[in-house]
């Protein structure tokens, strides 16, 4: 009798199932794509990697026709993708948003440079915030990197200033006697953009241990990736400095320095 040709490979059966398995890894490939186009730090891309070994690892096993390893790698694919999207609902909260107001394209856009901020600029913000932490005045400063934040990404808007940045007047705005101390100070290249700038908290629970202006550094941070957040605590008069929804704290005035110039510097 001679062989079936049923599992031959001109079996147009076999070959639509090859096309259509490629199509779905294709699919899924770009859909990867655009989480790490997202996500940008390296203990997250091992995650998404450690995923995307699992995707396969679950495929292959069926193919292989192994149900019980595959059933357990299936769950483990389900689990991980669910545990995935709780640990970066900010980023895709971010996503979505982005889908929504039809910036799709700009995941697709190569990250800009900082903008360069003059010495003497840096050297005011750092100047104030140590007479602010020394004399224990709470303060929150949004430092825009990338370019202008969108005004729908904050609470409120505040106050529009367009005043030159010195250590002065941050420290006037500050002063628990103005009507402006609670909110946050924009700083937009070597302006003030504004003052009273109320920013949405985030919903971390860790982040719910810390006060309202960490809470709001951490909130501004998580939504918008050009931006840095400086809070001067009115508590203990520590000095943080929030970026992508994470606390570096406690800093020295030097240090504070030393990482705002490594942000914005000129060099290549």
């Amino acid at each position: 009798m001679p062989p079936s040709s049923s599992g031959s490979i001109a079996d147009p059966g076999w070959v639509q199932s090859i096309l259509l398995h490629s199509i779905d890894v294709g699919l899924v490939l770009a859909l990867t794509y655009m989480v790490l186009l997202i996500i940008g730090e390296r203990r997250t891309l091992w995650m998404v990697r450690g995923l995307i070994v699992l995707m396969l690892a679950a495929a292959l096993s069926n193919r292989l026709g192994l149900p019980l390893l595959s059933f357990v790698l299936e769950k483990l694919v389900v689990g991980s993708a669910v545990a995935m999207a709780v640990i970066f609902q900010s980023e895709f909260r971010r996503f979505l948003e982005q889908v929504g107001r039809g910036e799709i394209t700009q995941l697709f856009q190569a990250q800009r440079r900082p903008i360069p901020k003059p010495n003497s600029v840096i050297d005011e913000i750092v100047d104030a915030v140590k007479e602010l932490s020394q004399n224990r005045v709470g303060a929150l400063m949004i430092m825009e990197t990338n370019g202008p934040i969108d005004e729908r990404d904050v609470s409120v808007p505040g106050v529009q200033l367009n005043a030159e940045v010195s250590k002065e007047l941050l420290q006037t705005i500050f002063q628990t006697s103005t009507l402006l101390h609670d909110g946050a100070v924009l700083i937009r290249g070597s302006r003030v953009a504004a003052a009273g700038v109320i920013l949405p908290l985030s919903d971390r629970t860790a982040s719910r241990q810390l006060g309202t202006r960490h809470r709001a550094a951490m909130g501004i941070t998580e939504r918008v990736e050009n931006c840095l957040c400086i809070v001067v605590s009115e508590e203990t008069g520590s000095i943080s400095l929030a970026e992508r929804g994470k606390l570096n704290r406690p800093l020295t005035s030097n240090k504070l320095k030393e990482l705002l110039e490594a942000r914005f510097s000129t060099s290549v």
